[in-house]
């Protein structure tokens, strides 16, 4: 396994980053010092990207799109080669797509998928402007930085690169940048782009977020680089509560909130059957072997045997948890018109994140059984998605990412994962296009701030994580 290492912040200090990547600088291949190049440019994208505002509320897709697609026409792509594409009634939200076409018009392309927008961030809250890139102790901070700018940049820089060095894949590239990935039920490009413009965005397959790796952040270690194969499915219901109401000054045994209430603690306790697939299986015999120790023989204990005490001791720990079943939460809560007058409606929004194999209408029926109370209504607050089985981790996709791993961090295993929240992927697959999140950025699993305060991502591993797609990217593509 790897030593701690000094994080690499020189930009011109190559050596430095190829220990970083564990690589000596006699071992470097001619692709490794070539992905590493250019980081000035790089960082430079990344900033730019970073700082462009998203957010749903004011912010705009579109005007990050067009700085990106700039970068690419300046690189030489041609304006057929770029297309940015939104709906009339929402011109903000724009996606981008361009290409490399391939010298082998018989393979479809790879796609390297990425979103754009951005979660809510109030300055107040922050300790730093989370519009601002800023540099700080080996971390990139910024809201974005790691969901889903670090990618998105990434992906961008290598289209860039390509382009300027004439390179000509086998199998053409394909980058999609898109807008909405983080709400999806007010807008979500990859659902448009499907449904509008389902030839821009084929692909044989596509590489997203939600894969990457694991590191200690005590010793510095690196645990394991994971793929996604597969996510739970997202789902929002509302529970309502209704009542005549009156003056408060005369309550009554049937007021709303407290049906609510009632409601929302018997999902408190309720718990989902445990389950696995080959994809949770994998990851928890792989890396209970990585982990050891008692938590290391509860995680394949838990995958192999179904042992009972095992998997009580794993689902303490939220991130174990999460992956082991279906999950629902209250996340919002609203009730009564006036403070002086009894309730007429209380609504709730349950969030449920659906082990792979159950569909939202299931899951609503199991919510209102448990619930047990005709008068608490349980709906689905927008249309169900249609829920798609993992996609194969074939050789054809699993062998570049695995030969690259072992060369750029040795020691460190491949494993399976699934993501407990959900990506662009869940759009993807089940249209036909397998999705798999690979990226070569590692972290710690607690301490990016993604969705919340001070979003961060290690410098070293954004700069790993550029070259290991670089060098996956030109495996999967061919050419020369």
């Amino acid at each position: 396994m790897r030593r701690t290492l000094i994080t690499a912040l020189a930009l011109s200090t190559l050596s430095t980053a190829a220990l970083a990547a564990g690589i000596t600088e006699s071992r470097q291949t001619a692709a490794s010092r070539a992905a590493r190049a250019g980081e000035t440019e790089f960082r430079a994208l990344y900033k730019e990207l970073i700082e462009i505002n998203t957010t749903l509320s004011v912010g705009s897709c579109t005007k990050a799109s067009e700085a990106m697609a700039a970068r690419l026409k300046a690189a030489g792509f041609p304006d057929s080669e770029v297309k940015i594409i939104q709906p009339a009634e929402r011109p903000q939200d724009g996606n981008l797509v361009a290409w490399i076409a391939g010298t082998d018009p018989k393979l479809k392309p790879v796609m390297l998928l990425a979103h754009i927008d951005v979660v809510e961030a109030n300055r107040e809250d922050w300790e730093r402007d989370p519009f601002k890139l800023v540099e700080e102790d080996g971390f990139f901070y910024a809201r974005g930085a790691s969901d889903d700018k670090a990618m998105a940049a990434i992906f961008t820089d290598s289209m860039v690169r390509f382009k300027k060095d004439g390179y000509k894949p086998k199998r053409g590239l394909k980058l999609v940048l898109t807008c909405g990935e983080e709400s999806p039920n007010v807008f979500n490009g990859v659902k448009h782009l499907i449904e509008n413009h389902r030839e821009l965005v084929d692909a044989a397959f596509a590489l997203n977020e939600g894969g990457g790796g694991r590191y200690d952040a005590k010793s510095g270690e690196y645990r394991f680089n994971a793929v996604l194969a597969a996510e739970k499915l997202y789902q929002d219901y509302t529970l309502t509560a209704l009542n005549k109401g009156g003056h408060s000054s005369r309550p009554t045994p049937d007021n709303a909130i407290y049906q609510l209430v009632h409601a929302l603690g018997k999902i408190e306790k309720h718990s989902f059957p445990i389950e696995f697939n080959d994809t949770t299986r994998g990851y928890f015999t792989k890396f209970g072997k990585i982990e050891g120790g008692d938590k290391g023989a509860d995680m394949i204990a838990a995958a192999t045997t179904n042992d009972a005490a095992a998997i009580e001791r794993l689902r303490k720990d939220p991130s174990m948890n999460a992956i082991l079943h279906t999950n629902c939460v209250a996340t919002q809560l609203a009730g009564g018109h006036a403070p002086n007058a009894l309730p007429q409606r209380a609504t709730a929004n349950v969030n449920c994140r659906i082990f792979p194999g159950h569909s939202p209408e299931k899951i609503r029926d199991e919510l209102a059984a448990v619930i047990g109370d005709p008068g608490v209504k349980v709906e689905l607050q927008s249309p169900p998605e249609t829920p798609g089985a993992p996609p194969p981790l074939s050789k054809e996709i699993m062998g570049p990412i695995e030969a690259l791993s072992k060369d750029m961090f040795p020691g460190v295993a491949v494993i399976p994962t699934m993501a407990a929240g959900a990506t662009d992927c869940r759009f993807f697959t089940p249209a036909g296009i397998p999705c798999y999140g690979v990226s070569g950025l590692f972290g710690d699993g607690a301490t990016s701030g993604a969705h919340g305060l001070n979003e961060r991502i290690r410098v070293q591993s954004l700069m790993e994580g550029r070259e290991f797609l670089y060098r996956l990217t030109k495996t999967y593509g061919g050419g020369k």
